[in-house]
C-alpha cells in the first residue's frame, strides 16, 4: 500500500525541520555505539564496585563477553500500575542467565499517581515529575555498565520521562516492558455517573467511595482510556514493546511470557550480536508519526500533545501541533474506549486490540511500515499476537477482522472520518482540542467568559448557583510557568452537570485537562500561557469567547482587547507545600506547552 499523501508530506516536514538537531544527535550517539560496550573500558576498581553484590552473575560480569541488562524501575505501590513490577528484577535476572546474559537494576525512578493528587496541592508537581523521571534515568544509566536496557513503566509521565531518559543514551538498545491493565470492574459510565451525583449532592461521600473503589480495584493500569493506556499504545505503535504486549492483564502466565521474552530480545539485540538496534536509531520521525498516528486512530489522551513534543526532542526530533492537526485529519477514529464510549482496554484488547488496528492502518498506508522496531525490521510484525501455546510463547497472526464493531472498527467504516484532534489559533493564543467524545453540536461554542484563577472558586461559584446561562469557563494562570499545569480534571463532574442541564458551556485553560476527560469541549494548554503576560490574562469577565473546533480557532469578540493590559496573579502560594518549594527552578525556566513544556531544553 503507497503512504498516504499527509502522511508522507507531514513526515517530510519534521524530517527537514528536525534535520540539524537529529543530525547532530546521530552523531553523538553513533560515536557512543562505536566505543564499543562500556565495561569492557572500565578500570578494575569501577568494575569491582559494580559486581561487588552479584553473587552467581560476577564470573559472568568480569568476563564481559556476555551482555549486561539495565533495569530501570518505576516500580511501587501507590501505582496500582506499576505494582507489579514489585517481583519483576528477580523474573528478569533468572530470564536473562536462561538467555546467556545478565541483568542487574540500574535504578529506580519516581512514580506519582495523578488519581491520587488529582485536584490537590501535589498535582502541581506531576507534570514535572516527568523531567525528574528523566534526569533519574540519566544517573541510572551513567554508570556505563549496560549493553541494553529494559524499562518497566506505565504511567502518565514515567514513559515519557524514560522515553526522554533513554533517549540520552541512544547508543543502548532499550525495550520497554508494560505491565499491563487491571482486570475490568464496575462500568465507567456507572462511575462518572456517581461522580456527578456527587457534585450535585444527590448522593453521600459513602456512595462515591464505594462506586471509586469498585473501579479501581486491583493490580494493573487503569481500565479507561486515558494517559496511561495512551502511553502503552504508544510504545507498541513506535516499535519499543514487543507485538501485542501492552493490554496483558498482570500476574497471568502470558505477562509472565512476555516479559521473559523482552529479556531475550534485549540480549539479543546489544552491540556484542549481530542485530544491534540502538534505541535512538529506533525513535526516528518514522517512529513519531506512526505514535501520532496510533493517537489519533485510538482518540487517545491529549497530555501525549505535551508529551510526545518533548520525547521527540530528546532524540533530536521536532514536533509542533500542526503535525498533530494534519494527521488528525486524515487518521479515523477507529476505536470506542471510554471516556470515548462505554468499553474499557480489556474489551479493546478482546475485540482485536492494537494487532488488528495496526495491520488495517498498514493496509490504508497511514503508517510507517518501514519503521525499525526492537522486535525486528518493519511494522507488520506487530500485526501478530503473542499465545501460549504447551507453555510455549509464539507469535501468531491475529484474527484480521474486529470481534466488537461497537468498540474496534476498520480503517475504512470507522466511527469518525478523522481522529478528533484540532490545533486551535486565534487572538487568545494556541492550544489544543479534544473532540472525538464531544458531541458535534457542541463543536462550536460561543459565550460569554466567566474567569477564574483555580480551581476550587470554579466549584464555589457552581456550589453558589451561579452558572444559570450558556458560559465560557476560563481558567487561567494553570499553566506550566505559573504552577507546573496540573489537570483540571476535577471540574469535569462539575461542567457535565452543566452541560447535561442544557447549557452550552466550554473550558478555555492554559493548563490541562486528563487523559480520561471528553465530552465537555475543552480548549487546553493554551499559550502563552497567562504567568507569562499570554492573551488569557487580557480577558474580563463577560468577554464575548468563541471556541470554534471545525474551524480551528479561538477568540474573544472584543474591539479593544489587543491594547488591554494583562492582568497579574499572586502566585506565592503556589511554591511552597507538599514538595512545591523543590520545584522553583522548573517553573522558572519551563518552555512554552506548544512545544512540550519542558524545563530539560
Amino acid at each position: 500500500m503507497t503512504l498516504n499523501a499527509t502522511i508522507a508530506r507531514v513526515t517530510d516536514r519534521i524530517r527537514a525541520r528536525s534535520e540539524g538537531l537529529r543530525g547532530d544527535y546521530l552523531t553523538r550517539i553513533r560515536a557512543a555505539g562505536q566505543a564499543g560496550p562500556a565495561r569492557g573500558h572500565l578500570a578494575c576498581g569501577n568494575q569491582a564496585h559494580a559486581y561487588a553484590a552479584m553473587g552467581q552473575d560476577k564470573g559472568a560480569l568480569v568476563d564481559a563477553r556476555l551482555p549486561n541488562i539495565g533495569i530501570i524501575t518505576a516500580y511501587n505501590d501507590m501505582l496500582s500500575a506499576h505494582q507489579p513490577y514489585e517481583d519483576y528484577p528477580k523474573l528478569i535476572r533468572a530470564a536473562a542467565r536462561a538467555a546467556g546474559a545478565t541483568a542487574q537494576v540500574a535504578g529506580g525512578v519516581p512514580a506519582m499517581c495523578d488519581g491520587v493528587t488529582q485536584g490537590q496541592p501535589g498535582m502541581e508537581l506531576s507534570l514535572f515529575s516527568r523531567d525528574v523521571i528523566a534526569l533519574a534515568t540519566g544517573v541510572s544509566m551513567s554508570h556505563n555498565t549496560f549493553d541494553a536496557a529494559l524499562y518497566l513503566g506505565v504511567c502518565d509521565k514515567i514513559v515519557p520521562g524514560l522515553i526522554i531518559g533513554a533517549a540520552a543514551f541512544g547508543h543502548v538498545p532499550s525495550v520497554f516492558v508494560p505491565a499491563g491493565p487491571m482486570t475490568s470492574g464496575i462500568p465507567n459510565d456507572e462511575k462518572a455517573k456517581v461522580r456527578q451525583q456527587f457534585a450535585t449532592g444527590e448522593v453521600g461521600r459513602d456512595r462515591l467511595m464505594q462506586a471509586e473503589m469498585a473501579s479501581y480495584h486491583g493490580p494493573g493500569t487503569c481500565t479507561f482510556y486515558g494517559t496511561a493506556n495512551t502511553n502503552q499504545m504508544l510504545m507498541e505503535f513506535m516499535g519499543l514493546h514487543l507485538p501485542g504486549a501492552s493490554f496483558v492483564n498482570p500476574n497471568t502466565p502470558l505477562r509472565d511470557a512476555l516479559t521473559q521474552a523482552a529479556v531475550a530480545r534485549a540480549a539479543a539485540i546489544t552491540q556484542l550480536g549481530n542485530d544491534y538496534r540502538p534505541v535512538g536509531e529506533i525513535l526516528d520521525e518514522r517512529a513519531f508519526v506512526n505514535g501520532l498516528v496510533g493517537l489519533m486512530a485510538t482518540g487517545g489522551s491529549t497530555n501525549l500533545v505535551l508529551h510526545l513534543p518533548a520525547m521527540a526532542r530528546a532524540a533530536g526530533v521536532l514536533l509542533d501541533l500542526e503535525d498533530f492537526s494534519d494527521i488528525s485529519d486524515v487518521v479515523p477514529l477507529m476505536a470506542k474506549v471510554y471516556p470515548n464510549g462505554l468499553a474499557d482496554v480489556n474489551h479493546f484488547h478482546a475485540a482485536g486490540g492494537l494487532g488488528y488496528m495496526i495491520g488495517e492502518l498498514l493496509d490504508a498506508g497511514l503508517l510507517h511500515p518501514d519503521a525499525k522496531t526492537v522486535a525486528g525490521d518493519g511494522l507488520s510484525l506487530y500485526r501478530q499476537e503473542p499465545k501460549l501455546i504447551d507453555g510455549r510463547l509464539e507469535w501468531q497472526p491475529g484474527s484480521g477482522e474486529t470481534l466488537n464493531d461497537r468498540i474496534l472498527r476498520p480503517a475504512g467504516d470507522a466511527f469518525a472520518p478523522t481522529g478528533g484532534l484540532k490545533q486551535l489559533s486565534g487572538n487568545l493564543g494556541r492550544g489544543v482540542i479534544k473532540v472525538s467524545a464531544v458531541a458535534p453540536e457542541r463543536h462550536i461554542i460561543e459565550a460569554p467568559a466567566r474567569i477564574f484563577h483555580d480551581q476550587p472558586s470554579v466549584k464555589e461559584a457552581f456550589k453558589r448557583g451561579e452558572f444559570t446561562s450558556d458560559v465560557v469557563v476560563v481558567v487561567r494562570f494553570q499553566g506550566p510557568r505559573a504552577n507546573g499545569m496540573p489537570e483540571l480534571h476535577s471540574l469535569t463532574p462539575t461542567l457535565a452537570v452543566l452541560q447535561e442541564r442544557g447549557l452550552r458551556v466550554a473550558l478555555v485553560t492554559d493548563g490541562r485537562m486528563s487523559g480520561a476527560s471528553g465530552k465537555v469541549p475543552a480548549a487546553i494548554h493554551v499559550a502563552p500561557e497567562a504567568a507569562m503576560g499570554g492573551p488569557l490574562a487580557r480577558l474580563r469577565d463577560g468577554d464575548l469567547v468563541r471556541l470554534d473546533a471545525v474551524a480551528g480557532t479561538l477568540e474573544v469578540l472584543a474591539d479593544d482587547f489587543a491594547n488591554r493590559e494583562a492582568v497579574t496573579a499572586d502566585l506565592t502560594a503556589n511554591g511552597f507545600g507538599t514538595g512545591r518549594e523543590l520545584f522553583e527552578t522548573f517553573r522558572r525556566n519551563v518552555g512554552n506547552a506548544t512545544e512540550g513544556a519542558s524545563s530539560l531544553f
